[in-house]
Formats: C-alpha cells, structure tokens, sequence
C-alpha cells in the first residue's frame, strides 16, 4: 500500500539544495458564495513537528483545532486574506494568490523557499518555490498551512454568521448549500456575499429585472 500520508521527503529534498527556510502555503475559500479566501504560510521546526497533520479536509474539527493550536506554538505562522472586494475586482484564482503572498510577507522571519499547493506559482513572489498538486496531502508543511487556514477561515465565517443569522454560515463556512442558497432568496445578498459568483449574481439581476 502507498503511504497515503504527507510526509516531510519534498522539504528534504529542498533542504539538501542548501535552503533553510522552507514555508508550506496553502489557501482555503475558493469556492464559497460568501467571505474572503484565506491563505496560511507554515514554517515547520523539523524538530518539533505536531504528530497527526494531514490534509485539512481528512480531519476532524476537533482534531484541526488541536493541531491549529500546536502549530502556533511550535512552527512560524502567517495568515492572510483577499477581501471579497478583491474577489470580486480580479478573479478568485488571482484573489487566491494575493492572499498567499501577503501570507509569506507576513512571516516573523522570511522563508528561503516556497512550497505552494496547486498548479501555478502567485505572481510577485520573490523567493524560488515549486507548486505542488495536491501538495496538502503530500507535503506536511503545506498540509500544516492547510489546517492553519481552514481553521481560521471557519472560525471568521462563525464570527459573521452570528451578525447575518439565516445562511447557514457557522456549517456551511459559505459555500453553496441548500440552505445557503434558500438564505440567499429569503434574504437577499448582504456586504459579505461574492456578487460575481453565478448564484449571486443571479439573484442581483431578478431583485433588478
């Protein structure tokens, strides 16, 4: 049986070139209705390396939780956004990627190298990287970025939908359910919804017609 497990072999691999600083990054929220999309930048300890880190979405809440509070204390953490407005003026793919980079300027320390998950590199980077497919569920850094970003985005959807009740926010984190969608009709598009996702959109263009 393969190892269906991130393992540390890609970090390695780097670290033999001679780079030192290796930072995962990773993005979640590309496909929600409503909300920013985040982006965490993980630079892993080698030494002190949280046991159990996996692709976020192979977790459970409870274990994310866990894990999102051992790696703040133990590896160097950035999180970042690109606002709804920024979705909206670019494109989510784009959006996806200014919140990576200002992830990896946020870092306390900067990182020597970049590995990112996904098929293409941000633009404005300026360290050498490798995109990696799937990299969340190959490469524990990235997979610790992964955790990182999931678990602050939830919590931040759980903040708004205590202020917009009725979409179901707090589970469905803002992607298209059918009770995020039954919201939307019931109660129309608030200052938090993507306008140039389809069924948002949609909506706009009945309220206007």
């Amino acid at each position: 049986m393969p190892n269906l497990l991130p393992t540390f072999e890609i970090e390695n691999n780097v670290a033999a070139h001679g780079f030192t600083r290796i930072v995962g990054v990773d993005e979640v929220g590309r496909g929600p209705l409503a909300g920013p999309v985040v982006a965490a930048a993980v630079v892993l300890n080698p030494h002190r390396i949280p046991d159990g880190l996996n692709d976020s979405k192979k977790l459970t809440k409870r274990k994310r939780e866990l894990l999102y509070d051992q790696l703040l204390e133990v590896a160097d953490v950035s999180i970042a956004e690109a606002t709804v407005q920024e979705i909206e003026e670019f494109n989510i793919l784009r959006a996806s990627h200014i919140a990576m980079v200002r992830a990896l300027r946020g870092l306390p320390d900067p990182a020597d190298y970049a590995l990112i998950d996904g098929n293409q590199l941000p633009r404005d980077m300026n360290m050498p990287a490798k995109a990696i497919v799937k990299g969340d569920a190959k490469s524990l850094t990235i997979a610790a970025a992964s955790i990182v970003a999931k678990v602050w985005r939830d919590r931040l959807m759980f903040a708004l939908s205590q202020q917009h009740p009725g979409y179901g926010w707090a589970t469905n984190q803002g992607y298209p359910t059918q009770e995020h969608k039954a919201g939307l009709k019931c109660h129309g598009v608030t200052p938090h919804h993507r306008r140039t996702f389809a069924p948002v959109h949609n909506i706009l263009w009945q309220d206007k017609n």
